[in-house]
């Protein structure tokens, strides 16, 4: 599975390029930064805000898990939709769009069952918009390198899902916990958002021209819309439905960090927050590394699957938070590393199906791997180690076998 490196000097620049790629590449991570202020902001306070208009539990679960399927499943149909129509920013723009306007309207919106049908409708427009995008900044990464270009777009976007959170707790803190200012204020971002989007359109209607300019990343397989995708993408995708499997959740890591008195209730968004830190670095080192090595350095991410589980359900508050660190790390390589390795396994025609399934496959794991984390948790810790370690040498397995299907 290893490619031609980018030139060093950088690409060369055709006249059809309105703007170099690496620009692209950071007004992108911008857009999602601001973008991510917006609702990583309304998600942090989404469970207080549905129960002070009269939710139950039940109601509150039932609304979030519908939203967060939501904003899987439906890539299945918005992927082959963008492949289809090639309508690309077309499709990113409207998601975007429903996103920053569905969360200022929760702070207005009153009753229980508008909020609800606008926390699932902001998680409708991510589902919308993220195979058109991931498609749009796998154009550019072909020629400032996948690794790398992932990885910038994904540090940017952690900042805005650092710096979003605390920005609502700010206002909420000046208003006596007024949820409606507190959600307002993110119509500011998420403007900002919108008017980025059609000025970068503008700027670079096409960007697979940056593809079509370097020879560095053509795929093997011919560029047809049409035809099945490659086997390799199948093996690939089946790793990361192991890994991803055996991968706890940070709501499983923080319910055991509460339960065992390792740190207070209070504390847990502060680690949460040097966990997304950790993230950044992780996707960044590690997608100079691909760039540099391919994809083997993807071995990394069962290992740190592996290590999570192993340090963060002890009893000791430094080994348990040194394990949650440790999950930042491999949410990053998730987050950034993963995508990249999408795009240099499939043609160009059929990008955006290929991103739609595989968020439909890392949707369905994710929900069997936190059932799995969670319920072995509650049966027996040095069982639930043993489950995912066994896991993540069947998916050490599997990556072997896409790098030889992709040959």
């Amino acid at each position: 599975m290893n490619r031609p490196m980018p030139d060093a000097r950088g690409p060369r620049e055709p006249a059809s390029w309105r703007m170099g790629p690496w620009r692209f590449v950071v007004w992108f991570g911008t857009i999602s930064l601001l973008a991510d202020v917006v609702y990583e902001g309304a998600r942090s306070i989404t469970g207080p805000l549905l129960a002070s208009l009269g939710a139950s539990s039940l109601v509150v679960g039932v609304v979030t898990g519908a939203g967060e399927s939501a904003a899987l499943v439906l890539r299945l149909v918005s992927g082959p939709l963008a492949d289809r129509t090639r309508r690309f920013w077309g499709l990113a723009i409207g998601g975007y769009a429903l996103t920053v306007a569905s969360v200022p309207l929760l702070g207005v919106a009153g009753v229980l069952w508008a909020a609800c049908v606008l926390v699932i409708a902001e998680r409708v427009g991510k589902a919308v918009r993220s195979p058109a995008k991931d498609t749009l900044l796998s154009h550019a990464t072909a020629a400032t390198g996948r690794g790398r270009g992932f990885a910038v777009h994904e540090a940017l976007d952690q900042i805005g899902a650092i710096a979003g959170p605390l920005l609502v707790a700010g206002v909420l803190a000046l208003t006596g916990g007024d949820y409606g200012p507190a959600l307002g204020v993110l119509a500011v971002p998420g403007i900002a958002v919108l008017l980025l989007l059609f000025w970068l359109r503008a700027r670079m209607p096409d960007p697979e021209a940056y593809e079509r300019g370097t020879a560095t990343s053509a795929p093997t397989a011919p560029d047809a819309r049409g035809g099945r995708l490659p086997r390799a993408f199948w093996t690939y995708a089946a790793f990361t439905a192991a890994t991803t499997t055996g991968f706890a959740t940070f709501g499983v890591l923080s319910y055991h960090l509460v339960q065992r008195h390792l740190l207070s209730t209070a504390w847990v968004p502060v680690l949460y927050a040097a966990a997304m830190a950790v993230d950044a670095v992780a996707a960044l080192a590690t997608g100079w590394l691909y760039d540099r090595y391919g994809p083997r350095v993807l071995v990394a991410l069962p290992v740190l699957t592996a290590g999570v589980v192993a340090l963060a359900f002890t009893d000791t508050v430094a080994v348990a938070v040194a394990g949650s660190l440790v999950w930042g790390a491999a949410t990053g390589i998730q987050e950034s590393t993963l995508r990249a390795t999408v795009a240099d396994l499939v043609p160009s025609g059929r990008r955006a199906t290929a991103y739609g399934l595989f968020a439909g496959v890392v949707g369905a794991a994710s929900l069997a791997g936190g059932a799995l984390t969670g319920g072995l948790y509650g049966y027996s810790i040095p069982v639930l180690i043993t489950v995912v370690v066994a896991i993540q040498v069947l998916a050490l397995v599997l990556l072997a076998v896409t790098r030889v299907d992709r040959r």
